[in-house]
């Protein structure tokens, strides 16, 4: 078992002892437990097999058995006793928006209720309002929290798809029987939710039963849907559906497009192939029958040769929303996207002066490791409590610190920010002064998320206005499949930027990706220059760009757009510019 899935099983069982009633220090060290092992930074099979797993701190002896445990078998007979004391349904509850392991636990005490079905039985006939502590608010947020649950029930974020599609394309470029393989649908499109993953294969029609027994027989795979002549579909143990289709290698092309979506995508392309005679499908271009006159479809080795048989430039698959891109295909104006070579740093980082896990130094020198020229950390204001947020004097010592670490590095540097809470009335958590010291500021909101529409907007455009404030850090605050974003009119809130000069996230890490693709166009639109940030509170987040830069493609945006995609000089002189 790896760092990542040990990692979840602390941070469960911490949980399910919460639900318990346990000691609140015991339930801490586990989520605290979690955390360590999510930031650690040698491997984990290592520490175990040594017997240092004991040495790291914020480790006990009773974690240390039990990530043993986890490493060499795959679980401990702790976290098998805990999980089995409880109903199964508990732990599904704790996803419910509004509620958590108190309450559940409350819940499960007085009123019995064990599964979300139980709950919303619950709430509809407005058993909780009897309870201290509950009322027919809260019934009603529960309820839209399990309505929410309901509709994303079969969705998964796109990191979690990319991963298990990954581990299939791992196997697929094993076999020497496939000639090319790709994934296919929403995850190639980068699309924040993915429902199923498509996987498209081109090999020999006799060597395709071979590759679908490779596929079905794969030790991801959980269970078998179906398997026919050209297609396969299963069940992985990430929860997700996989189909797998075999074409033969002139079809490639075809099937790949198609598959690719979406499907408005597929049916303008469609249309324009019917207006010079030709009928596209899934495998090939093909005269329309009794079409006079019409020059014979070429054979398409690669999808470029697709769109250029229709007189369109290469449309790039994150583009493929039917939103602009065949206008701009018509007229050679596709943008040069940005890829995650092109960044050369990033900015919302934490560390262990807050709520990060990773101390400054290390965080810095997985940067260095990735290949960039700058890293900017984004600590915590004070008022952010529950994550140590940092007093003035903090702020002092941090920036003594970072000072010290930029005059031993050549080629390096480290940008001095802060992640400062935006308050209930659009002001910011510390004064100008402190802000001045900074050379940048996140401005982010981190509660009163029930305001108004009108209220939030006006929240978010007065902490613009101050003109320390660099970047608007999540802009919405959702998180994707739990927790839909405060109220905000985001056009409004880009205009604002515009007008102020300033920046807007696109946070990429995975439950957030905010802001979304579909506002990140307009943004461009209005000339405001976006930062990626990862929101990392651990070394390993770093490399969260990567999803942030799909979302970046998805909007249109090329390096010119993105601002840690500009060399150190250029970055100084627009953090500075915002604030003359």
């Amino acid at each position: 078992m790896d760092k990542k899935a040990v990692a979840e099983i602390l941070d469960e069982m911490g949980t399910l002892f919460e639900i318990k009633g346990e000691n609140p220090f015991k339930c801490r060290a586990y989520h605290n437990g979690a955390r360590v092992v999510e930031a650690l930074t040698q491997d984990i099979a290592e520490l175990v097999k040594s017997d240092r797993i004991k040495e790291v701190k914020g480790i006990g002896p009773g974690l240390a058995e039990t990530i043993k445990d986890l490493v060499s078998t795959g679980t401990s007979k702790s976290y098998e006793s805990v999980k089995s004391s409880l109903p199964p349904g508990l732990l599904e509850m704790v996803k419910i928006q509004g509620l958590g392991p108190k309450r559940i636990k409350i819940l499960f005490e007085k009123l019995k209720i064990t599964s979300i079905p139980e709950l919303k039985e619950a709430c509809e006939k407005h058993r909780l309002a009897q309870l201290d502590g509950f009322g027919e608010k809260t019934e009603e947020n529960i309820l839209k929290g399990i309505e929410l649950r309901t509709r994303v029930s079969d969705k998964h974020l796109y990191s979690a798809a990319k991963e298990s599609g990954d581990e299939i394309l791992k196997l697929l470029g094993r076999l020497k029987e496939v000639k090319r393989y790709e994934v296919a649908g929403s995850l190639r499109r980068k699309k924040e939710i993915i429902g199923d993953i498509d996987i498209v294969v081109s090999a020999e029609e006799k060597n395709r039963q071979k590759v679908f027994k490779a596929f079905v027989t794969h030790p991801a795979v959980e269970s078998i849907i179906g398997q026919g002549e050209t297609k396969a579909s299963v069940v992985l143990n990430s929860g997700i559906n996989c189909d797998m289709r075999i074409v033969g290698d002139a079809e490639y092309a075809f099937a790949l497009n198609y598959f690719t979506g979406s499907k408005e995508h597929n049916v303008e392309m469609r249309s324009r192939a019917r207006k010079v005679g030709w009928s596209l499908n899934e495998y090939e271009f093909s005269k329309i029958k009794g079409e006079k006159n019409v020059k014979r479809p070429p054979a398409c080795k690669e999808e470029q040769d697709i769109y250029g048989a229709l007189g369109l430039s290469y449309v790039p698959p994150e583009l493929r929303e039917n939103a602009g891109e065949f206008e701009a295909a018509e007229r050679d104006k596709i943008p040069h996207l940005i890829e995650e070579k092109d960044l050369k740093g990033t900015f919302h980082c934490h560390t262990t002066a807050s709520d990060g896990s990773n101390s400054l130094e290390e965080m810095v020198e997985a940067a260095e490791k990735l290949g960039w020229q700058y890293l900017g950390i984004a600590d915590h204001s004070k008022v952010a409590v529950y994550a140590n947020g940092l007093t003035p004097d903090r702020v002092k010592a941090q920036h003594k610190e970072i000072d010290r670490l930029n005059s031993s590095k050549k080629k390096f540097w480290i940008f001095k920010g802060t992640e400062v809470d935006i308050l209930s009335d659009g002001t910011l958590d510390f004064t100008d002064k402190v802000l001045s010291s900074f050379d940048y500021v996140v401005a982010s909101i981190h509660s009163k998320f029930k305001m108004t529409e009108a209220e939030a907007t006006a929240r978010v455009i007065r902490a613009l206005k101050n003109k320390y404030v660099t970047m608007l850090g999540h802009p919405t605050g959702r998180l994707l499949l739990s927790r839909d974003g405060y109220p905000l009119n985001l056009n409004d809130v880009i205009n604002a930027a515009s007008d102020y000069g300033k920046s807007i996230e696109i946070n990429a890490h995975p439950l957030r990706l905010d802001l979304d693709w579909r506002l990140v166009k307009y943004a461009k639109q209005k000339g405001v220059k976006i930062c990626i940030n990862p929101d990392a509170h651990n070394t390993d987040g770093l490399s969260d760009v990567r999803f942030g830069v799909g979302i970046a493609r998805k909007g249109w945006l090329e390096p010119k757009n993105v601002v840690n995609c500009w060399p150190v000089k250029e970055v100084e002189t627009f953090f500075s510019s915002i604030r003359s």
